[in-house]
């Protein structure tokens, strides 16, 4: 039904065909582009929120092409000619009826109510908005409430009210429940059909059937909150693991200095490299301290896992290492208890370790690893791997013995122990050979810390897969 704010003023001409032809070209090449992209983001993971959004976005801008295409259809076709008891042309009749229910211009109606005579014309497509039949005749103004939920009805009457009072533009939403409680959402725009004397003579408008849109708008919104909770989870527990780690990692950053001087005392330097993914902290330790009976404790581990879980199981495995260290247990028996220790946690995981126990006396170290790369010795210019005892992962087996080996360090040796991540980068493979070849650099060091200095220069790039600890003691000559 034409509308018109006076009854004389002239219909206004329809666009060019072709310039609209053009624009449902353009339309209909650019929908098939995001059904593309919709297709490329099925959910596989339905837990992702991010994954979920994604598709949601896609589905709502589909949905609104499918709009703009079938608006465009009827701006091409023009207005749908009234039944007046003929026989209407094919050309007309397929331009009503071609669509099929749910199609979009199945969900676009329009309506009149004549003020004057009571009459209510409506066209085909909003009979099947209502789910009614021609045959049991349109709504009018005082009946069309009593389809709408309750708490919608008060809405409506405003926006009618205001229309044929005051002369206002209908627009707004309600919902109507159609046949078997079917719920819809429709959008109404309307405005009052003014006489020659500006009198409101009858009430114009368009109801669109939005519930597929709004569904998707709603599904946008809800995968749009989840990311963000998501986001904000992973910023809260990134920053709680941070704050973990750095309670439980040496309270020394850079070097450690112990008080023995002279000949065979030890020159210690360490370092914490963080992945390429700065949010991942793992559970990668390493730790000097010297024990009471004036040997020193070196060691280096690393757990499975990131975030709170792997930072709080490796404080608690560090603080046992520690108290065990203290205690004088011998870096064989150390690590057993370590693996009974992790296998009795309510959530197990894997992990590896290396403990070392210098005596500067006799210049001997004694060493136990569980599942870890071997410390590296480097002297005289060259570096090698120390022949590494028998030790399975902590956390892997029950009741496993772990070896101690012991080996004699001369001064001026340097002893690197390192966390396997420190080697693992998108560049190159794993393996000591790239920490082997800083032997000439070590060799010209004067202090730990610049031997832990070449490292994070060689392997601190930002390219390394996995964070990594390393940690280097040096004997004084």
């Amino acid at each position: 039904m034409p509308s018109h704010l006076f009854a004389d003023r002239p219909a206004p001409q329809p666009p060019e065909r072709d310039a609209v032809d053009a624009l449902i070209h353009r339309t209909r090449r650019l929908r098939g582009d995001v059904d593309a992209v919709r297709r490329d983001t099925v959910v596989i993971d339905e837990d992702d929120p991010q994954l979920r959004w994604q598709r949601a976005l896609c589905d709502l801008a589909v949905h609104h092409l499918d709009d703009l295409d079938g608006h465009l259809g009827q701006l091409r076709e023009g207005l749908p000619v009234q039944a007046t008891g003929e026989p209407e042309p094919a050309t007309a009749r397929e331009t009503v009826t071609d669509a099929q229910p749910g199609s979009l211009l199945s969900r676009v109606g329009s309506a009149e109510w004549n003020l004057l005579t009571d009459e209510v014309s409506w066209s085909e497509e909003l009979y099947e908005i209502f789910d009614r039949t021609p045959a049991s005749g349109p709504l009018s103004l005082d009946e069309l409430p009593s389809v709408l939920l309750p708490e919608d009805q008060p809405l409506l009457t405003s926006m009618v009210t205001a229309c044929l009072v005051d002369g206002k533009p209908i627009d707004g939403e309600f919902r109507i429940l159609r046949n078997g409680g079917h719920m819809r959402t429709l959008h109404m725009m309307g405005e009052p059909v003014l006489d020659a004397d500006g009198c409101t003579a009858s009430m114009w408008a368009v109801l669109r059937d939005v519930s597929e849109l709004r569904r998707s708008q709603r599904a946008v919104g809800r995968t749009r909150d989840s990311v963000s909770r998501e986001q904000h989870m992973a910023r809260t527990e990134h920053r709680m693991a941070v704050e973990l780690q750095e309670a439980v990692l040496p309270p020394w950053r850079g070097s450690l200095r112990l008080p023995q001087q002279g000949a065979g005392a030890l020159d210690i330097a360490g370092h914490y490299l963080p992945s390429e993914s700065s949010d991942l902290i793992g559970g990668d330790w390493y730790d000097a301290l010297e024990l009471p009976d004036g040997r020193t404790m070196l060691t280096v581990g690393d757990l499975t896992g990131h975030g709170i879980p792997a930072t709080s199981a490796m404080a608690m495995l560090l603080g046992a290492l520690r108290g065990m260290a203290m205690a004088g247990i011998e870096p064989g028996a150390l690590m057993g208890h370590l693996n009974q220790l992790l296998e009795s946690t309510v959530q197990p995981a894997l992990g590896s370790a290396v403990y070392c126990r210098f005596d500067p006396t006799t210049g001997s170290l004694a060493w136990a690893q569980a599942g870890h790369p071997a410390p590296m010795l480097f002297r005289g210019g060259a570096g090698r791997p120390l022949p590494r005892p028998d030790g399975v992962l902590l956390g892997a087996a029950s009741g496993v013995a772990y070896e101690q080996d012991q080996v004699p360090l001369l001064p001026g040796d340097v002893l690197l122990l390192h966390t396997d991540g420190l080697t693992r980068r998108r560049d190159r493979g794993a393996g000591p050979e790239s920490l082997l070849a800083l032997a000439p650099r070590f060799a010209q060091a004067r202090t730990a810390q610049d031997c832990v200095r070449a490292v994070v220069e060689e392997f601190g790039g930002a390219e390394r897969l996995d964070d990594a600890c390393v940690l280097v003691a040096r004997i004084g000559a």
